[in-house]
């Protein structure tokens, strides 16, 4: 009888502590999640806010005018365009810094590792607010450098070729510096020893990054592709701040075209937008997870 007490006694205590957490994730999380799907079957607009269980079941219609919606198609090849071009450079900086780190700059490590952060923890208005300087056409300092050696810059953000590789660069340069820390833990976790008996067998630099650093990095690999894969796919901020979707829908995102949708009050239709988007992030973890999981 104890015994049975005190569980009793533990069990309510372990509700009590977890229950704020339990009602701010069902009131912030689970209820506009809920909503949000129920807002896709259905033809809710702005109108019908104040009375949200007065609207129209649809289906499916609204998935449907998505998938067939010619706007949406830019906004998707465009997204596809992001993720496709920056996440395997972020990836692949982020890597060969890291490994420079992890090497031979044992001094400075702390250093470099500070000011490879920096810009992840930097308001994207303020970083905004600098590459906008930086691409400035007329007097900016990335087409005032290539004068000087005789280039002719483009206009980098008005021009459609050239707009998203500007977000693609500021993004990469934003991002970069997390997944850096990240594999820098990751590889200062893999023992010197095997590089050590790898050397005294002959293998070389690129043999021991082949057969060493790559398997035994790989999960963390899959974790930064994961994340990235996640938040590039939802890029929404980039143009946002630097192009407003421009030009001619050159920059526009799928997040970025659901943020408009939902501003001009197709709410149904936003939300249908949304869970398109969601069925990507899946799909994508998942080839991720499949093409680097831990061989047993």
């Amino acid at each position: 009888m104890v015994a049975s007490a005190r569980r009793r006694r533990t069990g309510l205590a372990a509700w009590g502590f977890a229950l704020p957490f339990t009602v701010l994730f069902a009131v912030f999380m689970l209820v506009p999640v809920a909503s949000s799907l129920y807002m896709a079957f259905t033809d809710m607009q702005g109108a019908d806010l104040r009375t949200p269980w007065a609207v129209n079941f649809v289906g499916l219609d609204n998935f449907v005018e998505v998938l067939g919606d010619p706007k949406f198609h830019q906004a998707a090849g465009n997204t596809l365009y992001f993720v496709g071009v920056a996440m395997p450079l972020t990836l692949a900086i982020a890597l060969l810094l890291a490994v420079l780190l992890n090497s031979g700059l044992a001094w400075f490590r702390s250093v470099f590792r500070v000011g490879f952060y920096a810009p992840v923890v930097t308001s994207i208005v303020a970083v905004a607010v600098v590459w906008r300087f930086l691409l400035q056409p007329d007097f900016g300092l990335v087409n005032s450098t290539l004068d000087v050696i005789g280039i002719e810059g483009p206009r980098w953000l008005t021009d459609e070729v050239w707009a998203m590789p500007s977000l693609i660069m500021m993004a990469t340069w934003r991002n970069v510096g997390y997944t850096m820390v990240i594999l820098l833990a990751g590889l200062q976790g893999i023992p010197r020893d095997l590089y050590e008996a790898s050397a005294i067998d002959g293998a070389g630099a690129v043999r021991q990054f082949r057969s060493i650093t790559v398997p035994l990095l790989r999960p963390t690999l899959l974790f930064c592709a994961v994340i990235t894969g996640i938040g590039y796919l939802q890029f929404f901020e980039e143009p946002f701040v630097m192009t407003q979707g421009g030009p001619l829908g050159a920059t526009n995102s799928v997040a970025y075209e659901i943020f408009n949708q939902f501003g001009f009050g197709n709410y149904g239709l936003s939300a249908a937008m949304s869970y398109v988007l969601f069925i990507a992030i899946v799909i994508l973890s998942y080839l991720q997870f499949r093409l680097l999981r831990t061989e047993k």
